[in-house]
């Protein structure tokens, strides 16, 4: 993978795109609007077109007959649901005329696109062979049991301590938005947690070929937690909008684990095993 193929380059392309249209709408100091409605949209086709992608070139890797395939498939089908669940938000921006529509109907896209991408990056532990290394490594077993500690202190700080001033479910909020603000960055460190030992334990395999792939699925895990934290701490606050720097994060994060997945949407440069159950 020392090249990236026509997929990287077509939705690197876009994300610069995203990039400049996010510095239009922040340097001409939009917070409401078409504009930002717009953004919104434009940014969940991210992962919506590089999910379909990906689904569709599982097969090369032996599609769901294969651990590597298997893997392929739930990060893009993650994507996917999380695309579809932006397109939802859009509809209430630009129908409903609701600027932030949280909880909603979204959140049937939102939600479960995390619990795939943990699905896959646990196939890819197995495709790696990480899962069995991780009996061995003290390191692996280490981050294990450090990384959840590191990153669910913030997570109480920002969440608890600052959004709800230390009450877990303030009394005007909705009991489903608490559970929201969990699951959201709970699931994104958990799939963090997991692409770090794959990463990690991948590193010899198949002369770092899966290790090149997997560090942008480890970088965007790790920028959804953050982006999905400052989702709920501004939408607890009041302060969120569409297009705001929260946003930005987001699109970031998805863009790091659409290219990632997007690794594997062409052949490899050698023949490899795939890790067939």
């Amino acid at each position: 993978m020392k090249h990236i193929n026509i997929y990287q380059k077509l939705v690197a392309g876009y994300f610069g795109v995203m990039v400049v249209f996010w510095l239009f709408l922040f340097l001409t100091h939009r917070t409401a609007g078409d504009l930002n409605y717009l953004y919104s949209f434009l940014f969940g086709l991210i992962p919506l077109a590089g999910g379909v992608v990906g689904m569709a070139k599982a097969s090369i890797w032996g599609g769901l007959k294969s651990a590597l395939g298997k893997a392929v498939f739930f990060v893009s089908f993650g994507l996917v649901l999380w695309g579809l669940g932006e397109t939802i938000w859009s509809y209430y921006n630009f129908v409903k005329h609701v600027p932030a529509p949280y909880p909603s109907l979204a959140d049937i896209g939102f939600a479960p696109s995390i619990f795939f991408w943990v699905l896959g990056i646990a196939f890819l532990s197995i495709a790696t062979g990480a899962l069995f290394a991780l009996k061995k490594s003290h390191v692996a077993k280490a981050i294990v049991v450090i990384a959840p500690i590191l990153l669910l202190i913030p997570s109480y700080y920002l969440q608890i301590k600052l959004a709800r001033g230390g009450t877990l479910v303030p009394p005007d909020e909705p009991a489903l938005k608490t559970v929201l603000d969990i699951v959201y960055p709970f699931g994104d460190f958990l799939a963090l947690t997991l692409a770090a030992v794959v990463f990690i334990l991948s590193y010899r395999y198949f002369g770092g070929f899966y290790r090149r792939a997997i560090s942008f699925i480890l970088a965007g895990s790790a920028v959804m937690y953050i982006g999905d934290s400052v989702f709920s701490y501004t939408t607890t606050k009041g302060t969120y909008y569409n297009a705001n720097w929260g946003d930005l994060i987001l699109t970031v994060g998805l863009f790091l684990i659409t290219f990632g997945i997007l690794a594997f949407a062409s052949k490899p440069p050698t023949k490899v095993t795939t890790g067939a159950v």
